[in-house]
């Protein structure tokens, strides 16, 4: 059983399920703040626990199942399946938000969803810990990254070389892994949200017609 919090405004196109990062939970306050933006102009969102309670204590001591990718996509992939199958949510076109570790579950969930997954976003992820599912992703990809976090703006563009989508990476100036200083975390909310919008919205609007 994991908890999570289903958002969805009138006549949404679609949803952004979020993938929290290492040691965090529905409850991150980044992750809250990026979705109240990504739900401004009308999309849904799902944020929820990786997690189970009894997991996230023994996470807290050993910081094991927090780098457990297989996990944590397979995880995802219910959750995703599960939201597909809900007679509110079956119409909408999915997105993933993923931070930190989130972003490589994301990414691996997304190539195994394939043409399911009508967009990404990760945010100071590790698109890393995808290993080779990174080249199997077909879904419109969007990587952000802080100037100043440099091992992690390496290892996304490494990552952004091996993929063979629509991608495209994305370095906030000024900013460090967690998008602190002010400002940053905004623009990264602002950017999602337009990545979003352009490919679940957009394509929602194109099928009506």
């Amino acid at each position: 059983m994991l908890d999570g919090d289903l958002d969805l405004p009138p006549d949404a196109p679609g949803v952004v399920i979020f993938v929290h990062g290492s040691g965090s939970s529905r409850h991150s306050p980044r992750n809250k703040f990026v979705a109240s933006m990504i739900r401004a102009p009308g999309l849904g969102t799902l944020l929820f626990d990786l997690l189970t309670v009894e997991e996230e204590a023994v996470d807290e001591i050993t910081k094991e199942l927090r780098f457990d990718i297989s996990l944590l996509s397979g995880r995802l992939i219910s959750v995703t399946q599960w939201i597909m199958s809900l007679p509110r949510t079956k119409p909408l076109r999915v997105g993933y938000f993923g931070a930190s570790t989130g972003g490589g579950a994301a990414l691996v969930a997304a190539a195994h969803l394939g043409d399911k997954i009508g967009a990404i976003v990760s945010r100071g992820g590790r698109p890393d810990l995808a290993g080779s599912a990174l080249q199997k992703v077909r879904s419109p990809t969007l990587l952000i990254v802080g100037a100043g976090d440099e091992v992690v703006l390496h290892l996304n563009q490494q990552a952004l070389a091996r993929m063979r989508c629509e991608r495209e990476l994305r370095v906030i100036a000024g900013a460090t892994h967690l998008f602190q200083e002010p400002g940053k975390l905004e623009e990264v909310a602002r950017i999602s949200a337009d990545w979003f919008q352009r490919h679940l919205a957009s394509h929602s609007e194109e099928e009506i017609i």
